[in-house]
């Protein structure tokens, strides 16, 4: 479980396939204080840790399985990719964003963007699957990132990218185009299945 805060920036610096995809992340965090087993949401995909080191600089490794790899932007990555990371949520830890499983949905497309002042304004393109839970003043995670929605039109929506979101994430990298993994709240998925049954 995640908040949708990101508290890193890490760095894909090797993939291998072998089976299953297998990333080496290199990370700020200090590795000693993160279990083998452990949960990291890496640009919002919920990975876990199956290897530690800290030479030349700190590292995590995880294996990614070819279903994740094709339900996600995860087949995009290269070696040099910048990445959204997020420790699991403890409890008692400030719950600062919204609640965010790292089970990404789909994938979104930027389809505009542009300055607003010091923040930007960037539309994205949903999966038509996905619109239905995607609605004005709620949330959704954006590459492990939880943002607000601040219009929809259809399949389209905006958000706003404030200064500080661009800096501490992976948010000033952003272009037109880019695929971007999106998780839509857990509580409009719920409130979407109920409506099912009234």
């Amino acid at each position: 479980m995640f908040t949708g805060i990101v508290t890193d920036i890490g760095e894909v610096i090797t993939l291998e396939q072998r089976g299953d995809l297998r990333a080496r992340i290199a990370t700020g965090y200090d590795v000693g204080g993160v279990d083998i087993g452990a949960s990291i949401a890496c640009n919002g995909v919920c990975l876990t840790v199956i290897a530690l080191g800290d030479a030349p600089r700190n590292w995590f490794d995880v294996e990614i399985s070819a279903e994740t790899v094709g339900a996600t932007n995860v087949g995009g990555w290269a070696v040099g990719t910048r990445l959204n990371l997020e420790r699991a949520l403890k409890v008692g830890d400030e719950l600062g964003g919204h609640i965010v499983s790292g089970h990404v949905d789909g994938v979104a497309q930027v389809i505009a963007m542009h300055d607003e002042g010091d923040s930007t304004r960037v539309t994205f393109r949903a999966p038509d699957a996905l619109a239905r839970f995607i609605a004005p003043k709620g949330s959704v995670a954006l590459n492990g990132t939880s943002l607000t929605v601040n219009e929809v039109s259809g399949a389209e929506f905006g958000i706003n990218i404030i200064p500080h979101t661009k800096t501490a994430t992976t948010w000033g990298d952003a272009r037109v185009g880019d695929e971007i993994n999106i998780e839509i709240d857990t509580m409009a998925r719920y409130v979407a299945r109920l409506q099912e049954f009234a």
